[in-house]
């Protein structure tokens, strides 16, 4: 079975879970943005947690199925309800009305041949399948499963981004991480997979110079020379130079997928949890 992609929109690009373990190699780790949505959306149509998905950028999306297959969209475009996509009819995924980005599941998953353990689209590197384009076919793997009954999770509430200082927090004036917690910042339109970038209040730093190349973390926090904040995302690189004051939480990491170009983000330290950390370990 193949999905034939009839017209795109901003950007779509495939992604699974990521390409773990590569960073000593210089190669980032990219997968879902979202990746609740992108679970979420596999989940209804019976598939492993670890199979491809399209993610599209601002919808304008349209595919033709070759044969009957069971999809999803969950994120900015859709509820996550599991519905028949029968074979010649099309799946349209408009832009949404808020949000940024959407995840289109399909029993089976998106088989495009993995590179490096993953099948997805870095935008650093471009390692991975290309970006997905109108004219394109997109191979289908077998389904394993019909879609599971359940209702479906109402979507996590939205709120400041929950962070713990950074390996760097003593490059910057006494008070920088509660300065960045205090104040809104805006999501720049250069913002993308690789990081979101923010303006705001600049940070004060009290070293000047810069880091030789460091490792860098999904979720870091790195202040550039302007002092304003940029949180690495999925394709971020392996390495950097600049300081980072702070670590976004795993867990709120999905909000920066869906907040657009012209919003606010707030940032707020994160409290311990030792029950939380007791199951992480």
């Amino acid at each position: 079975m193949s999905l034939h992609v009839v017209e795109v929109g901003p950007l779509v690009t495939v992604q699974d879970r990521g390409r773990r373990g590569h960073a000593h190699l210089g190669v980032p780790r990219a997968g879902a943005l979202d990746t609740r949505a992108a679970d979420l959306a596999n989940r209804v149509v019976g598939n492993d947690p670890d199979a491809a998905v399209l993610e599209v950028l601002m919808g304008g999306l349209v595919l033709r199925s070759d044969v009957g297959r069971w999809v999803a969209v969950t994120g900015a475009s859709g509820p996550g309800r599991a519905a028949w996509l029968a074979a010649g009819a099309e799946l349209r995924v408009e832009p949404p009305a808020t949000g940024l980005r959407s995840y289109v599941a399909v029993a089976g998953g998106i088989a495009v041949p993995p590179v490096l353990g993953s099948r997805s689209t870095d935008t650093l590197s471009w390692v991975g399948p290309p970006r997905v384009e109108a004219g394109a076919r997109l191979p289908v793997g077998r389904p394993l499963r019909e879609p599971p009954a359940f209702d479906v999770p109402r979507p996590p509430a939205p709120g400041p981004l929950r962070i713990v200082p950074g390996p760097r927090d003593d490059w910057f004036a006494p008070g920088a991480l509660d300065r960045l917690c205090a104040a809104a910042y805006v999501v720049t339109a250069d913002s993308d997979r690789i990081g979101l970038r923010l303006d705001g209040p600049p940070l004060e730093r009290v070293r000047p110079g810069e880091l030789a190349s460091e490792g860098m973390v999904l979720g870091a926090v790195q202040v550039p020379p302007d002092g304003r904040p940029v949180v690495f995302l999925a394709d971020h690189p392996p390495t950097g130079g600049y300081p980072v004051i702070g670590v976004v939480d795993e867990d709120d990491l999905w909000q920066c997928a869906q907040v657009r170009p012209g919003e606010r983000v707030r940032f707020t330290r994160r409290q311990p949890d030792p029950a939380r950390a007791a199951a992480r370990r």
